[in-house]
């Protein structure tokens, strides 16, 4: 017998709505104190909820609001050392899904691919100067550590695991040279949203 599961309306973000924790998290990036490329562990807690829908004349958008922020093992008491905003967003007719971000070093991403209502993995990809999906950043990181391109994979796991990987590539001024910043973990789910859920 065939499982029913509703009209889906998040389409294929649906598995992330809730609060989600992963401590495999790895982040290679250049450390200017140190002037080394090194990798970092880290510790993330995320949360996923669902936004009223948006309406852009005949396009009907179904989304959510979310929040990652991220601990260095061993500093998880301490301030995070990532922390992004953002907005993950379904269009249906089209066929695409959006991931509208905010990081807190002054860079604002709007980044989105072609998917399929039940894709078990997602991409979200953004260049600089498009019209579209781009990328924009604070005049210090311009000139210090331009951004020239990102691309995202969600995915999600037979086990209910969600894990990601990111990938931005810099033009390092401290080098002369380009690298690929990138991260990645895989979060478990530790909180469900029901309608009945106080303070969600």
């Amino acid at each position: 017998m065939e499982t029913v599961q509703g009209p889906q309306k998040l389409g294929p973000l649906t598995p992330l709505v809730g609060e989600w924790e992963g401590n495999v998290g790895v982040d290679l990036s250049y450390h200017n104190q140190d002037d080394v490329t090194g990798e970092t562990g880290y510790f993330e807690h995320a949360w996923f909820r669902p936004i009223p829908i948006q309406e852009n004349g005949k396009q009907v958008l179904w989304g959510l609001n979310y929040k990652m922020t991220a601990w260095r093992h061993g500093e998880e008491a301490m301030d995070p050392f990532h922390d992004e905003v953002g907005y993950l967003l379904w269009d249906k007719a089209n066929g695409q899904v959006m991931r509208s971000v905010v990081f807190g070093r002054g860079i604002a991403i709007l980044a989105g691919s072609d998917a399929g209502p039940h894709d078990r993995e997602v991409r979200f990809d953004a260049d600089p100067g498009e019209p579209c999906y781009g990328i924009l950043q604070n005049k210090y990181l311009l000139e210090r550590a331009e951004l020239k391109g990102f691309k995202s994979v969600f995915s999600f796991g037979d086990d209910g695991s969600f894990s990601y990987t990111s990938d931005l590539v810099l033009r390092l001024a401290a080098t002369g040279a380009e690298m690929h910043h990138t991260d990645r973990n895989t979060l478990h789910k530790v909180k469900s949203y029901h309608p009945s859920a106080v303070g969600v």
